[in-house]
């Protein structure tokens, strides 16, 4: 059993394994960069260690510093939260030949489907629906066209090692493919290292639907029901709801089926999100995140389940707490993420918060690591707090979520509470009838 704990994170996520850690009875360790001593994940765990400066790279991506970290404390696990290097299978691998638990996947599994080719390939072996497309990587425009005639138009042109909505362009003409194709292998090489790029067919009005899976290692899984992620710009997701209001029960089965198949074969550990692209009835597939997702908290909502302790409960060996029929849908829940930036422009707007005072009352949530007098460093993502409610309809739900962004006080920085707030009394979101353009479409981003 793991009794002492490293965060290799910071910010909200690294307060929640703390949380979960704490009713657990496992101490747990805190790492941080110089500009986040003053942190609430800092204060709230039994140790803390820095290591590094403020610069992600020097700090939160410093895997050297890290490890020493954790044998200097004497830890028995490492948990990586989501983003910096949660994905990273050197990190896992590293994890392990030093004598920790990694709170996470194999660090094959984190590499197979990390590469999104890898993955693609993955995904149909393992029976998972996908776009149609290219077979591996497209090196030349030649090869380009050739597949274009097999995928149609319009087709989108996607970076191999991507993420972010980085390396991706969409061709809706012959005429556009060359420009398109060579811009993204460029961006591919620029941003990731990998010039590598794939092509898939483009789904014109998707909805963006996620299952979150979760597996022994040993060829037990089960899932936790879908999340409708839709409401994003640049393929950053802004609100999420738990269950998916376009599913219905047999959609929901089915689907749920197929990814629990699939992690059984591939003998998959820990927590996974199974991402795809919603469209007509059709699923299809477009990454797997080997991690707990930044949305986890509506899927706890409902149904019941401590996701983060699952995750720790797993790499103790515990297995899994459930089976798929203990598993049911109560309610819906409502994620918005709350970031510290200029509701009109997106800006980001660090600053000091001279004033804090989060919502409550019956089903509402907050993940933040804000108090009143935190400086907001400048230097790291600009979501500050997930705002999460659940209610036992959607309707109920939506309205709870207005009075808590209404309730909730952030005062010395702006945030885009008021553009929830907006979100929330648009038609198209209160019937449901949204898709991953949605957003972009109603800002005139698109």
């Amino acid at each position: 059993m793991i009794k002492k704990l490293l965060i290799a994170n910071r910010g909200e996520i690294a307060v929640r394994i703390i949380r979960a850690c704490r009713e657990l009875g496992i101490k747990t360790v805190a790492v941080h960069s110089t500009a986040d001593a003053d942190s609430m994940h800092v204060k709230i765990a039994d140790e803390a260690v820095c290591i590094g400066p403020a610069q992600s790279k020097y700090s939160y991506l410093n895997i050297p510093s890290i490890l020493t970290a954790a044998q200097i404390t004497g830890v028995d696990a490492i948990h990586p939260g989501f983003g910096f290097l949660s994905e990273n299978a050197e990190f896992a691998e590293l994890v392990d030949e030093h004598g920790f638990i990694f709170v996470g996947p194999t660090s094959e599994h984190i590499r197979v489907m990390g590469d999104k080719i890898k993955a693609k390939d993955t995904a149909v072996k393992l029976g998972i629906p996908v776009v149609p497309g290219s077979q591996g990587e497209v090196k030349t425009v030649k090869d380009a066209k050739s597949w274009s005639k097999k995928i149609g138009f319009p087709l989108i042109i996607k970076a191999a090692s991507g993420g972010g909505g980085r390396g991706m362009k969409v061709a809706n003409t012959p005429e556009e493919l060359e420009e398109a194709f060579n811009i993204c292998q460029t961006e591919a090489l620029s941003a990731f290292g990998d010039g590598a790029v794939y092509m898939e067919r483009y789904l014109g009005r998707p909805r963006h639907i996620e299952i979150q899976v979760f597996g022994d290692g040993t060829g037990n899984a089960l899932h936790f029901f879908e999340r409708d992620c839709s409401i994003q710009r640049r393929h950053q997701k802004v609100i999420e709801e738990a269950s998916g209001p376009s599913i219905d029960e047999k959609t929901r089965t089915d689907i749920g089926n197929v990814c629990v198949k699939a992690m059984s074969k591939m003998k998959y550990r820990g927590a996974g999100t199974i991402e795809f692209l919603y469209e007509n009835g059709e699923f299809f597939f477009i990454e797997m995140n080997t991690r707990i997702q930044v949305e986890h908290p509506i899927t706890e909502m409902i149904t019941g389940f401590d996701l983060i302790k699952e995750q720790i409960n797993v790499a103790s060996g515990d297995g899994l707490s459930a089976k798929q029929q203990d598993i049911k849908i109560n309610g819906h829940a409502i994620e918005c993420r709350i970031n510290a930036e200029c509701p009109e422009t997106f800006m980001p707007m660090p600053g000091t918060v001279e004033l804090y005072h989060a919502p409550g009352g019956l089903g509402v949530r907050v993940d933040s690591h804000l108090y009143a007098g935190y400086s907001i460093p400048p230097h790291y993502d600009s979501m500050i707090a997930k705002l999460i409610v659940h209610a036992p309809t959607r309707e109920i739900a939506i309205a709870r979520m207005k009075r808590a962004l209404k309730e909730y006080l952030i005062i010395g920085v702006k945030t885009n509470i008021p553009l929830h707030l907006k979100l929330l009394d648009e038609p198209d979101f209160i019937s449901g009838d949204y898709t991953i353009h949605w957003l972009e479409e109603l800002m005139g981003l698109k």
